[in-house]
């Protein structure tokens, strides 16, 4: 009889426990989904997830890193299941201990073969998942399209030479052929893992020791293009593109092309209404036609607490949140690049988003070590490009950041 009642609780889906209710915590930043889509989302997965009540807090970025470091540490009932975190923050907090290993879900349930690597990489540590890549957003080239046309210019350049052909035509009478400042190091990273460089390398797979990569011929290479590029037009070479902010510039009418993510037209149109409808957007040019140009991929990746006590409702959540229909869904509503190159059609209506989801599939992230953050704290790199761009010999310049990189890094020097 004992058996017989076992069997027909299993055939009804009501083994001790299974229709016990529980409740899994989200995590969210402020921003990254508007309350339309959290309702939304909220109420389709409870309805495909009986037993899971959701219940998400948003967070607010400022002081959010001690917040998850002290959630990470928790070990009651009461901390998220699921946070939201920045995708270069990842190993982070992998090196101090308490996430949990997604490497299994990720390969057998989450895709992780098409997501876009400047989300999947700096998720991954150490040869383990821990980032679910949940949504990304790069820079693209936002142009007047009046001066383009003024120059003759028919349609946007694809390789970097006609970027800088262009270029150099936009800028005359007075107008600025790009407003380019001089530390913006986002973009000369591009340039450099377009060289097959990088800001710095790991000295053997997985071994967690790093030093500075400025001074290899190909990270000068890319130096060198950032300078003959900075070179047409007015931007301040000591100081980054928020010194002062470069859509206020843009919006004075005489600069042909920025380089910046797409929302920053709302702002430019924000302090000049009469460029609405007069801008454009392109993927940052490539080496050459077939390939667009690398760009830095920002973004966040989801990531479950190892003291979590529910780990199976946390994944299903990030299923979800990560899967086909919820990503269109963000893509459409928040204007970002969806986690998969495949979903790009989602965002093919709007100019801007769809520039930025071209640009995204050869996107890239930061050096995926854990004291990175303390290299951007105290950024040598920003010194090294105003060093050059004022004169200073590239090569003497770069080893010096380099340097520097390597004993931020804690490697001692080179």
């Amino acid at each position: 009889m004992a058996l017989s009642s076992t069997l027909l609780l299993a055939g009804c889906g009501l083994l001790p426990g299974e229709d016990e209710r529980r409740t899994v915590t989200v995590w969210m930043m402020k921003g990254s989904a508007s309350p339309e889509f959290v309702a939304r989302f909220t109420e389709d997965f409870e309805k495909e997830h009986r037993a899971i009540d959701l219940e998400i807090r948003v967070q607010e970025w400022t002081g959010i890193g001690a917040k998850v470091k002290k959630a990470l540490k928790d070990k009651s009932a009461d901390g998220p299941d699921v946070i939201e975190v920045g995708n270069t923050q990842v190993a982070q907090y992998v090196d101090e201990g308490g996430l949990y290993d997604l490497t299994l879900e990720s390969a057998r349930d989450l895709g992780m073969d098409d997501w876009l690597p400047g989300l999947a990489e700096p998720g991954n540590y150490k040869g383990a998942q821990y980032g679910i890549p949940w949504y990304a957003a790069n820079r693209v080239v936002i142009y007047h399209k009046d001066l383009f046309a003024k120059a003759g210019i028919k349609r946007p350049p694809r390789t970097r030479e006609e970027w800088l052909a262009d270029t150099e035509k936009l800028n005359t009478g007075g107008n600025q052929g790009i407003y380019l400042a001089g530390q913006d190091w986002y973009t000369l990273a591009g340039f450099i893992w377009d060289e097959g460089g990088d800001l710095a390398e790991e000295t053997k797979e997985s071994s967690g020791y790093w030093r500075g990569a400025l001074h290899s011929a190909a990270a000068l290479r890319g130096m060198e293009f950032y300078q003959r590029l900075q070179a047409f037009g007015r931007g301040p070479r000591d100081a980054d593109e928020e010194h002062p902010p470069q859509a206020g510039v843009f919006a004075g009418g005489d600069v042909a092309q920025i380089v910046a993510v797409p929302g920053a037209a709302r702002a430019i149109e924000e302090k000049n209404p009469e460029l609405k409808g007069k801008l454009g957007y392109f993927p940052i040019p490539g080496k050459t036609a077939r390939k667009p140009g690398a760009v830095f991929t920002g973004g966040s990746d989801l990531v479950v607490p190892e003291h979590s006590d529910d780990h199976k409702g946390a994944v299903e959540v990030i299923a979800a949140l990560a899967g086909e229909k919820w990503q269109t869904d963000l893509a459409r509503t928040m204007n970002y690049v969806p986690n998969k190159a495949k979903l790009a059609p989602a965002v093919a209506g709007e100019e801007g988003v769809a520039a930025m989801a071209v640009g995204a599939a050869n996107g890239r992230a930061t050096p995926n070590s854990p004291r990175w953050a303390a290299v951007e704290a105290d950024n040598p790199i920003k010194g090294y490009m105003t060093a050059v761009l004022t004169g200073g010999d590239p090569a003497t310049r770069a080893r010096e950041a380099s340097r520097k990189i390597t004993r931020t890094l804690d490697l001692g020097g080179l």
